[in-house]
């Protein structure tokens, strides 16, 4: 008997230990830095640099940029869609004239549509194997040169998708 309840005691303290270390170990914030749809990401269209927020859940794509007063130059938003899809947007609150482009599942661009502010007309891809779609101000394709076969750079748009879906 003695033996048996030293062995519990044993066991007690081992796994006690065990998960203090998971506890320990899952707070440490360098190992997994924290995003959220306010993190902006260094991305990139045809070497063309931009920074952008990701929209990975459905309340964020919902959101988008309504109520904004302004955008920077160089910012903008990227949609992610779980499967190729057929993309449509409206601009209910949105108060900047935006552009938007439609990517494939390679990162093709594959057009640029204009959105109107506060225009509730929807704005829907020409395509239904949209994967991605970049909101930018307006102008900002043509200003830059990015043009329908233009090709965004997946591996940083992959990573900072599994930076978002991280949470």
């Amino acid at each position: 008997m003695y033996r048996l309840k030293n062995m519990f005691n044993f066991l007690k303290i081992a796994l006690l230990a065990i998960c203090s270390v998971a506890i320990f170990t899952g707070c440490d914030d360098k190992n997994e830095k924290q995003t959220t749809i306010d993190t902006l990401f260094d991305l990139s269209i045809n070497n063309v640099p931009f920074k952008a927020q990701i929209a990975v859940f459905d309340s964020e794509k919902m959101r988008g940029l309504m109520f904004r007063e302004s955008l920077p130059e160089n910012n903008g938003m990227v949609f992610v869609y779980d499967t190729p899809t057929q993309a449509s947007f409206w601009m209910k609150n949105t108060l900047i004239p935006l552009d938007i482009g439609f990517f494939d599942k390679n990162g093709i661009l594959t057009e640029v549509k204009k959105l109107y502010p506060q225009n509730l007309d929807a704005v829907k891809s020409s395509r239904n194997d949209i994967l991605f779609c970049i909101e930018m101000n307006a102008g900002w394709f043509d200003k830059n040169n990015v043009k329908s076969s233009a090709k965004l750079d997946m591996k940083k748009l992959s990573d900072a998708i599994s930076a978002r879906k991280a949470k």
